[in-house]
């Protein structure tokens, strides 16, 4: 099931009547026992979206992963406007399956203004863009099933489970089949692509998931291709308790950085 078929329904529904939005997700973007937590937010994402005017510009998401979304059974998507003042408006939405809220969302949308301050990034990766993939090996239970809709090319690090001693994880990544026309809800899609950064430490499978996600988005930029390679640098920042503090950085192919992402993940090993 390709990515724009779910959010063009989601789109679609929330048009006809915002408090209905209903839809259901193929086994191809499972991840474990759940959805792919990037499929989730991103189509939570974009019933928020439907309900904003197009001149306020999404800045912020904090999404808090609660219970698991199963897959090939429906769910629906809840959207409510907490506040909407003249230039920013704040938007929550849940995802609530067989009546638990399985996720929350938090989006601050707002209009771009005039500004005296204008500061602008210095931070570059340094990373030659990719000539072809190398992504994860296809493990039998082990690799998740929604990375077939993605390529990676990898850079820094090691994959889930192979005993390295480095906890940064650095790359590129892209859609395996291209999105038709290339927005924010790809890029939420695609950021949570890869694993958590201190998988690589283990030598032995372990389960993982992320407990809260939150993304800051960096406007303006330009305009991304479906095609385009999109870079990432996570890195770890403490990790103890099973829980790992990681956050990362994610260019366009253009060297402009585009989002910050910092997840608080469990690790149950």
């Amino acid at each position: 099931m390709h990515i724009d078929i779910l959010l063009n329904s989601v789109k679609q529904q929330v048009k006809s009547n915002i408090d209905d939005v209903r839809l259901s997700v193929s086994s191809g973007w499972e991840q474990g026992r759940t959805l792919y937590g990037g499929i989730s937010a991103s189509l939570a994402y974009q019933a928020m979206r439907e309900v904003v005017s197009p001149d306020k510009i999404i800045r912020s998401l904090s999404t808090n992963f609660i219970g698991p979304i199963e897959a090939e059974k429906e769910f629906s998507i809840n959207v409510e406007v907490l506040r909407e003042g003249k230039n920013v408006i704040q938007v929550v939405a849940k995802i609530i399956q067989g009546d638990k809220v399985a996720l929350m969302s938090q989006a601050s949308f707002g209009t771009a203004r005039k500004s005296k301050i204008h500061v602008p990034n210095q931070l570059q990766h340094n990373m030659e863009y990719p000539l072809k993939p190398n992504g994860m090996p296809n493990i039998p239970k082990v690799t998740p099933k929604f990375i077939r809709n993605f390529e990676l090319a990898q850079s820094k690090g090691g994959w889930p489970f192979t005993g390295k001693k480095d906890s940064d994880l650095h790359g590129w990544m892209r859609f395996k089949e291209q999105p038709n026309e290339f927005c924010d809800a790809h890029l939420i899609a695609l950021i949570d692509i890869w694993p958590p950064t201190v998988l690589q430490l283990l030598r032995w499978p372990a389960m993982a998931s992320t407990m809260s996600w939150n993304l800051e988005f960096i406007h303006p930029h330009q305009n991304i291709a479906g095609n385009d390679w999109i870079a990432y640098q996570a890195n770890t920042r403490q990790a103890a308790d099973g829980y790992a503090h990681t956050e990362a950085n994610i260019w366009d192919r253009h060297g402009s950085i585009v989002a910050i992402s910092r997840q608080v993940v469990t690790v149950f090993a």
